[in-house]
């Protein structure tokens, strides 16, 4: 950055408003008052013609309102109208009588020149500003050792000195605000960082479950074919070829697949297959849980000291097995979050099958007593909402008026939303109307009824925005 930039501009106060321009009143009014005692002290001292003085004056003013904005320029109009002064002066300084005028320094340029360097410390890196200084000392050396003139008081010492020290207390608020700014934005680096880690640990975790499930298709497709020619009575070739692909096929993907979700598994991608240490006692192919076991969920949380009672309605279809893995782990997590968020409260879970999907609510009650700071890592409502999401599902969680918390799902029966121009008959119930959404927290602690508008709505304010969905009391959605 060379001598003519302008630099960054001067940082206004913010608060209140009526501050943020006050900097600039007040140099205005300095500039003035230099302007006018330099014009006067110029053509007293210096035995200079009225108009040379104020000349002189108007150029330190004017210099100084301009550093505001351009600050090297001021720099430079000020230096220049010093030096002129002062060598104009030298001839009318030979018959004066010791101690003489102060020279080649007076007063008010002292004070403007003061400023100017401390406008552009704040505003030019700080190379530009040990040049200034230097530059300045320079001149005022050459002026005062090697020019001289008649009986004067010399403050070319004294002028060098307070401009140092304006040039070091605007470098150093200068690199204080650089280094607020710069962590600041590092803050937010990290912060926007450990979000997108966490998005992607979560998905890595849900990863790992869906190959199971995948890996258990193709095994099924891969035997359906090795059994199948011997369930027909004298299979033509094409057939047996046909077949034979098929296996081929399925065990060439399925060897894929467990090779991908070996990696996934190990934290050590150079063991491919997950299977760790010897000895480590470890079961990283350990089936995945379903719905089926539910109940033990459930009971282990009442061990924990929660009150959960669980409600499931509707007919019970078949669903896909990547649904009820997910069904399992949103309960889970919701279970989970009351554990750490609200000791003490009571949990009413609930499951209703509609011909669509499946609807899942987990509802609690005010927690009894303060909860404990939890540690965790975020992945908590992200999780749930990546699962639903991931199924063509929607989740909700909103906090209740009784101070207690709700998470609600819905998740299609087989994992896929329902196309737009499906027929009536194969949409999924309108829960809106048949209040399936309806938020009804009549258990123990609880007397409050909420109505909220139904997860798939695009009235509903959450799913315009999935950052309203955070819990104002755990705002990460912390479950660990």
């Amino acid at each position: 950055m060379g001598l003519t930039s302008g630099g960054a501009p001067l940082p206004p106060l913010s608060r209140p408003r009526w501050l943020r321009r006050l900097p600039h009143v007040v140099i205005c009014l300095i500039a003035l008052a230099v302007g006018l005692t330099g014009t006067d002290e110029t053509s007293a001292a210096y035995r200079l013609d009225v108009e040379l003085g104020l000349l002189a004056g108007t150029a330190q003013g004017v210099a100084l309102v301009l550093a505001l904005w351009r600050p090297v320029p001021a720099w430079w109009l000020s230096l220049s109208a010093t030096f002129v002064v002062a060598v104009a002066a030298r001839s009318n300084m030979a018959d004066m009588v010791a101690p003489g005028p102060n020279w080649p320094w007076l007063g008010p340029a002292i004070i403007a020149h003061a400023f100017i360097l401390l406008l552009l410390a704040l505003r030019m890196p700080a190379r530009v500003a040990l040049a200034v200084l230097t530059i300045t000392g320079l001149i005022t050396a050459f002026t005062q050792g090697v020019l001289g003139g008649g009986p004067y008081s010399g403050t070319g010492l004294l002028a060098v000195s307070v401009f140092a020290v304006a040039v070091l207390l605007g470098t150093a608020v200068r690199g204080n605000r650089e280094a607020r700014s710069q962590l600041v934005e590092q803050e937010s680096l990290t912060a926007e960082e450990r979000s997108r880690r966490t998005l992607l640990e979560e998905r890595n975790r849900i990863a790992r479950e869906l190959h199971d499930v995948v890996a258990h298709h193709m095994s099924v497709i891969s035997i359906q074919a090795q059994v199948a020619p011997h369930l027909v009575d004298n299979p033509s070739d094409e057939l047996r070829e046909n077949l034979d692909g098929i296996r081929q096929n399925a065990l060439e993907a399925l060897t894929e697949l467990r090779r991908v979700l070996g990696v996934l598994r190990s934290e050590n991608p150079d063991d491919p297959y997950g299977l760790g240490a010897p000895g480590t006692g470890a079961a990283p192919h350990a089936p995945q849980p379903t719905l089926d076991r539910l109940d033990v969920l459930v009971e282990n949380t009442r061990t924990a000291g929660l009150t959960v009672t669980t409600e499931i309605s509707g007919e019970r279809l078949p669903l896909a097995p990547g649904v009820e893995l997910s069904a399992y782990r949103i309960i889970q997590e919701a279970l989970s979050n009351v554990l750490r968020h609200a000791p003490g409260s009571v949990v009413r879970v609930e499951l209703t099958h509609f011909p669509r999907g499946l609807q899942i609510r987990v509802v609690n009650s005010a927690p009894r007593r303060p909860a404990p700071p939890s540690p965790g890592a975020g992945h908590g409502l992200l999780g749930m909402r990546e699962r639903a999401m991931m199924l063509g599902g929607t989740l909700m969680a909103v906090e209740t008026s009784c101070g207690g918390f709700t998470v609600a799902a819905f998740l299609p029966r087989s994992g896929v939303a329902a196309p737009t121009g499906s027929a009536p008959g194969d949409r999924a119930p309108d829960h809106r109307a048949s209040g399936a959404f309806d938020f009804d927290f009549n258990i123990p602690g609880t007397a409050n009824r909420v109505n909220r508008t139904h997860p798939t709505s695009p009235k509903n304010p959450i799913n315009r925005n999935p950052k309203n969905l955070k819990n104002p009391k755990n705002p990460t959605g912390d479950t660990s």
